[in-house]
């Protein structure tokens, strides 16, 4: 699987640009604040109907405009296939697949698979539980559309849930609504922590080998997967909390509240790990999920890599760069000639500046 082809209309910084892609390693290159990581959100947008910065699509469309447009061609399973976005301030996102609209954003998940790789993923082991959160539930919707469901769903009843506790505040005569939210909560969290746990299960197949090559077999490294409420024990404890959800007006309890633990050796990482093992950590589970990916899908995931070679040191950077072989590599940096080109085969370079895309046919 790979891009071949993306055009942009009044996207961030882009009143208009078309690039095309080769199935191997993609150099965007330019000084900071040119545009080179809004050509990877736009990739990433159209993949997987979020920006991977969160933004809200607003935020995306060109400041002077008031609709944006993404087309991305892509070839998966010797198909090429074709993603339209349509985005406009103050509606839905308008999504067509093969110049077929769909009815649902969550149709297109799937279509293609990416794994993002940014400076900042590189903290998720020592930052909020939010954050590991967001990772599991990302690589989930990719995988299993059921999972996309099911989260939207509990988003939705938790949301009406919270707004339930506020208003009882000051109705009581509400209290009676509560457990009709509590049963559907109860029913999609369910199912959440238990491809949730899968998912942890087949990560902690991979990673440790992974980790313990990065650090010369010196360091085991396992996940686990801190549930806040046990499938059985779910209901139970949304019952035993109520008195609490009651006084903060919030839900205390359910998935929403999750975390993962990275230990290694026992230890946990994101307590008493040094800069450098959460780092390493971090590395790992971006490797893990690469492979994890390439096993589901029986292909290779389009690899995003938004200036994070310059955040590795040499022996991190080996083993990513030994990681992507094979797979389509769209990797942004102020420089190109920071990469020791006998450790990196470079088949296309575009010189990025001020909304503006060149490519070097001799890069």
């Amino acid at each position: 699987m790979y891009i071949e082809n993306l055009a942009l209309q009044n996207y961030r910084n882009y009143a208009r640009a078309e690039i095309t892609f080769s199935d191997g390693i993609n150099i965007l290159y330019g000084d900071n604040a040119q545009g080179k990581t809004n050509i990877l959100e736009a990739i990433y947008l159209i993949g997987t109907t979020k920006s991977h910065r969160g933004s809200k699509d607003r935020e995306i469309i060109r400041f002077d405009a008031d609709e944006s447009h993404i087309r991305a061609e892509i070839k998966k399973d010797g198909m090429h296939r074709r993603i339209d976005m349509h985005l406009k301030k103050g509606k839905s996102k308008g999504i067509a697949i093969d110049m077929v609209p769909i009815r649902r954003s969550s149709e297109l998940l799937g279509t293609m698979n990416m794994v993002f790789f940014s400076p900042e993923d590189l903290s998720i082991i020592k930052n909020s539980p939010a954050e590991r959160r967001n990772f599991m539930d990302m690589e989930l919707c990719q995988l299993d559309k059921i999972y996309v469901s099911l989260l939207a769903n509990y988003k939705k009843v938790l949301d009406q849930r919270n707004n339930l506790l506020r208003q009882i505040s000051f109705d009581k005569s509400k209290m009676d609504m509560l457990p009709v939210w509590d049963d559907q909560l109860v029913k999609y969290g369910i199912e959440i922590i238990k491809k949730r746990n899968h998912f942890i299960d087949l990560i902690n197949e991979i990673i440790p080998d992974i980790h313990s090559n990065l650090t010369s077999g010196k360091e085991h490294l396992c996940l686990v997967y801190e549930k806040n409420a046990e499938e059985e024990s779910f209901a139970s404890m949304l019952a035993e909390k109520q008195e609490m959800d009651l006084r903060y007006q919030t839900t205390q309890t359910g998935p929403h509240r999750d975390d993962i633990a990275f230990l290694i050796d026992g230890m946990d990482v994101r307590k008493f790990g040094s800069q450098g093992q959460q780092r390493t950590v971090a590395l790992s589970l971006k490797l893990a999920e690469i492979e994890l990916v390439k096993r589901l899908i029986q292909d290779n995931p389009i690899l995003l890599l938004d200036d994070v070679m310059s955040e590795l040191d040499r022996s991190r950077q080996d083993a990513l760069l030994e990681s992507i072989r094979g797979i389509q590599t769209i990797l942004t940096c102020t420089g190109y000639d920071d990469f020791i080109k006998e450790r990196l085969t470079i088949d296309k370079v575009y010189k990025v500046v001020a909304g503006t895309i060149q490519e070097e046919l001799d890069g």
